[in-house]
């Protein structure tokens, strides 16, 4: 990105999001748990949790990373040669389980889910969450989202789309 930078003569930013959720999300891909546990809630299945369910993420509604996208594109970057510099975490920096998640999951949509426990994947790491200082500070950005209403949003449009 500097590269092309001094080259094409435009400032850049790169965007690290954390674990994004919301609406229009697959639930037939690897990643996103979070539409791939209301799709298997919805669907009357059970929720496969790898390893001990207690490896944490951060989940962040695709709402809040809209916005982030948006002020990033508005506020001018200086890297002033930090190469971390032009570099935003967009995140929630709160750690969440993959056993809260289903129980939350669950709790949204008024059912208990059953939960069916597999080995854990290989080299998965067990604790991860992002610190967003730097995206309130330069940005003006802090995630407005409380999960359980992304979640809710993601659950309202996930019933409507199986029709």
């Amino acid at each position: 990105m500097r590269a092309l930078a001094a080259l094409r003569g435009f400032e850049g930013v790169a965007m690290r999001y954390a674990n994004v959720f919301g609406p229009r999300q697959d639930p037939k891909s690897e990643a996103g748990v979070v539409s791939i546990f209301v799709s298997r809630l919805l669907a009357g299945q059970p929720l496969t949790v790898f390893g001990d369910g207690r490896q944490t993420r951060d989940y962040v509604f695709v709402k809040d990373v809209a916005r982030a996208n948006v002020l990033a594109a508005s506020v001018s970057v200086s890297s002033d040669g930090d190469l971390d510099g032009p570099a935003f975490n967009i995140a929630t920096s709160v750690q969440r389980n993959v056993l809260e998640l289903a129980a939350s999951v669950g709790q949204v949509m008024g059912r208990k889910p059953e939960l069916e426990f597999a080995e854990p994947r290989p080299g998965e790491l067990s604790r991860s969450a992002l610190d967003v200082s730097k995206a309130k500070k330069v940005l003006g950005w802090t995630p407005q989202y409380v999960f359980e209403d992304g979640l809710r949003e993601l659950v309202d449009w996930f019933k409507k789309e199986a029709r």
